[in-house]
């Protein structure tokens, strides 16, 4: 009886852990920029900038993750700016076209973060 019972606590301890940690991965910023691709028809020109500008985003992001030392208001506090700025930038790279399509795939993901959903964008 001991014996299922501590089998029964590990097996919900292990859940809880996986669910605390939230059980997605991070897109790398190539996985990002490709998305982007194909969802916005970027060029491989443009592909190779939005990297770029992903990649350092990355860089800085995980800077202020690892200066936080796991207080998360300072995180998404100094997240924020960097988020809008990496924004910004790729939106000189798009057209005017791609710009607004990025522009609605932001709002959209903002709206599921917001609604309790997952960040991940849906394919149509």
């Amino acid at each position: 009886m001991k014996k299922v019972f501590l089998m029964c606590c590990l097996v919900v301890g292990f859940a809880a852990a996986s669910h605390a940690q939230g059980g997605r991965m991070r897109m790398s910023p190539d996985e990002q920029a490709k998305a982007m691709q194909t969802q916005l028809k970027l060029t491989d020109d443009q592909t190779a900038k939005v990297t770029a500008v992903l990649t350092a985003q990355s860089t800085k992001m995980d800077s202020v993750r690892t200066a936080s030392n796991g207080d998360r208001q300072a995180m998404m506090t100094g997240m924020g700016p960097i988020r809008q700025a990496t924004q910004a930038k790729i939106a000189t790279i798009l057209t005017p076209e791609q710009a607004a399509a990025y522009k609605k795939m932001q709002d959209d993901m903002r709206a599921r973060m917001q609604n309790g959903g997952g960040g991940a964008p849906q394919q149509n």
